[in-house]
């Protein structure tokens, strides 16, 4: 499994190498190393560590990224190579090239920045040219939403028998089970869990929680939990994100592991994003049991059927959105049905084991 750095292995993609590994494969993880090497061996996997760099643009870096990887795959003549993300998607791609007995499964999360941003045309034309490259031949894909699907059928990548609609990373709906409200909170929360970027929609929420501002200071409380990204060129330098900030009613609480209890202690989630794969933030707070208001945008707008578990929006729309937030935070009764709603989608349609279930089943599938 080839994945841009250990942290998003270790936080979306760990089952499906526990999977495989308990069905006796040897399980390699190829990833940048931040730290967290040792937890991904203990879990009894192979650990490789690559030079991969999101923001790298030094070409001969980067060749010699793919390099690497074409060595690494010769070398050991995996099986199985699921890589993901778009930047192992295609390096990995370009350096499978003639391993004919290798199935090889590329994970589309999304499209990134490159194609979100309407400014980044020549980077965009070559990606596009890298995908021509790479995506041709014996590659398999896996979409987490059907405009991906379609972006890529009409780009001639997924063709008849060569890819699978798999919604998500999968969440555990016995980890994640749900949890009534709080009846005890003095104020009504608003949790948005992800990364600091502008492009996950923080300014929009912050605008929106302005405008909210003269009924709510006092009765609610806005958290953003999540941590800066200096490498991401959407990132929010953290020195603007304080000046946004307004204590006891807009705080950031940082980078968090103990999401669970942060989704426990939510009234509503909400995630203005302006493009995803399908956010596991969603799903993860769908199991608790809360309300959704996101955008009306690939991979947010599955999180959400209108008007039964949360409201969609239109995206980089500020005041939709807190009109939307409005309806929540005017009736907790609805709060409620609504959360209860959330959490049923999420078990008929997100859950771990449908998940891990639909990926061996196309492991199997493919040639």
């Amino acid at each position: 499994m080839v994945v841009n750095v250990d942290s998003f292995f270790l936080s979306h993609r760990l089952p499906i190498g526990q999977m495989m590994r308990d069905k006796g494969y040897e399980v390699y993880i190829l990833t940048r190393d931040t730290g967290q090497r040792a937890v991904i061996e203990a879990e009894g996997f192979r650990f490789i560590p690559l030079s991969f760099d999101r923001a790298g643009k030094n070409p001969f870096k980067e060749l010699k990224l793919i390099w690497q990887l074409r060595k690494i795959y010769r070398q050991y003549q995996p099986a199985i190579i699921h890589q993901v993300t778009i930047k192992p998607v295609l390096y990995g791609s370009i350096a499978a090239k003639g391993l004919t007995q290798t199935k090889l499964v590329n994970a589309i999360s999304g499209l990134g920045f490159t194609f979100i941003n309407k400014k980044a045309g020549i980077v965009q034309t070559i990606v596009r040219r890298l995908m021509k490259m790479a995506l041709t031949g014996r590659v398999n894909f896996i979409f987490q939403n059907p405009d991906d699907l379609s972006f890529y059928r009409q780009l001639g990548y997924a063709q008849e028998n060569n890819w699978a609609l798999i919604r998500g990373a999968g969440v555990d709906a016995d980890d994640y089970a749900y949890v009534a409200p709080v009846e005890t909170n003095e104020k009504i929360v608003i949790s948005v869990t992800a990364r600091i970027l502008y492009d996950k929609g923080i300014g929009e929420l912050v605008e929106a929680a302005r405008q909210l501002r003269p009924q709510w200071e006092g009765r609610a409380l806005f958290q953003l939990v999540g941590g800066i990204d200096p490498h991401n060129p959407a990132g929010i330098p953290e020195a603007r994100l304080r000046e946004s900030l307004v204590p006891g009613y807009i705080e950031w609480l940082g980078h968090r592991i103990d999401i669970k209890q942060i989704l426990a202690g939510s009234d509503i989630v909400c995630l203005p994003s302006y493009r995803e794969g399908l956010p596991k933030s969603l799903v993860e707070a769908m199991a608790i049991g809360r309300p959704i208001v996101t955008t009306n945008v690939p991979g947010c707008r599955e999180c959400v059927v209108e008007e039964e578990n949360g409201f969609l929006v239109p995206d980089k729309d500020a005041e939709a959105l807190a009109v939307a937030l409005q309806k929540l935070l005017n009736d907790k009764e609805l709060r409620e049905k609504m959360g209860r709603a959330s959490r049923e989608i999420m078990t008929n349609h997100f859950s771990l084991r449908s998940v891990l279930d639909q990926t061996y089943a196309f492991y199997q599938s493919i040639s």
